[in-house]
């Protein structure tokens, strides 16, 4: 097939996008290839070139769903100037070609098709915990950085109580029916929001470092080199220290021994700025992880019911990351132990796709 057939048998939005980016770049586009979505609204694709670079990532913003978000919460800021900022501070992410920020398109740069993820499940065990713990150590880098007043909007979005209760509802709204085998009565709702609303206390009073908020092994590009690039950065917001920590250590996509794991949180641990004591960076790292995987359980359990079967494989290992941080911290407040009660209650494996 020619590269003209290619694209006019391409969606309109592709064929757009090869005569937009065609012009940005003043270089043929031979062909559109859209890249499978994830749970969100964004959509990808990838456009291959006549000429340099060859290849480039069109990243193009859907009308934002008010419900992925706290009620009253802004929407999710723009990839710029998160995405400059990084990369004046020496952080590695996709350099940008073009843009067109009336129709929500970013032109970037292609680092390459296989994420942490593809790259750990194909390396040999050792193989991929080391590009894992050179994933990890991105984080001191990040939580070193400091506003430097060029309008980056992670200075002022932090991981609050809204947000916690907001994970809190998801959990309780897809979750916790799993866990019963039936609808949960407004008590048993309320003992989750009670817990993730004590979570977000203990969380306020840690340290706010720069997060990424996403820094799981699908937003990890390997690069042929072996480099590691990060994408999906427009969420990065100010956090405790252990939330990055949590988000690739607790990965639903990466199925990590409990003993590398628990190095690697050491190991991090004393890496950061002003490292936390180990028993505060631990018990934080189990109450976050019950916050993140509650909400990513919940969403998963969401897409199945709606019949997006590519979630299902990863339930079990979300609910057994759940089950540790419950069993953990369970004895540490009342409203923490009922909680743990129903997270163990969750069965291993996922519903089926309707």
């Amino acid at each position: 097939m020619s590269s003209a057939e290619s694209i006019a048998r391409a969606a309109p939005e592709s064929e757009a996008l090869a005569a937009w980016a065609a012009a940005a770049l003043g270089v043929a586009v031979t062909a559109v290839e859209p890249i499978p979505a994830g749970i969100g609204l964004r959509r990808f694709y990838r456009l291959r070139l006549a000429g340099a670079p060859g290849s480039a990532i069109a990243r193009v913003d859907r009308p934002e769903d008010p419900a992925g978000r706290p009620s009253g919460a802004a929407p999710e800021p723009p990839l710029e100037p998160v995405r400059a900022f990084l990369e004046r501070n020496g952080l590695p992410v996709p350099r940008r070609y073009a843009a067109d920020a009336a129709r929500g398109i970013e032109l970037l740069e292609d680092a390459g098709r296989e994420s942490l993820c593809d790259a750990f499940s194909a390396a040999p065990r050792a193989a991929g915990e080391a590009l894992v713990a050179r994933a990890l150590e991105l984080v001191p880098r990040l939580q070193r950085l400091a506003d430097d007043g060029s309008g980056v909007d992670a200075f002022r979005r932090r991981l609050d109580a809204a947000l916690f209760r907001y994970k809190g509802e998801l959990f309780a709204g897809a979750s916790l029916a799993a866990a019963l085998r039936r609808a949960p009565t407004p008590a048993e709702r309320g003992a989750v929001l009670d817990a993730f609303d004590w979570i977000a206390r203990e969380c306020a009073a840690a340290p706010q470092r720069f997060a990424h908020r996403d820094f799981q092994s699908q937003n990890l590009i390997v690069r042929r080199d072996g480099g590691l690039v990060m994408i999906d950065l427009q969420g990065a917001f100010l956090a405790p220290p252990e939330y990055d920590v949590v988000c690739l250590l607790c990965d639903s996509y990466l199925e990590l021994a409990e003993a590398f794991a628990a190095r690697e949180r050491e190991r991090v641990r004393a890496l950061l700025p002003e490292a936390p004591a180990p028993d505060v960076f631990a018990l934080r790292f189990d109450l976050l992880t019950l916050t993140r995987k509650g909400k990513d359980h919940a969403r998963f359990l969401t897409a199945i019911a709606r019949g997006d079967a590519r979630y299902r494989r990863f339930v079990p290992r979300t609910a057994a990351l759940l089950r540790r941080a419950a069993e953990r911290t369970r004895a540490v407040a009342p409203p923490l132990a009922r909680l743990a009660e129903l997270v163990l209650a969750l069965p291993e494996e996922a519903p089926c796709a309707r």
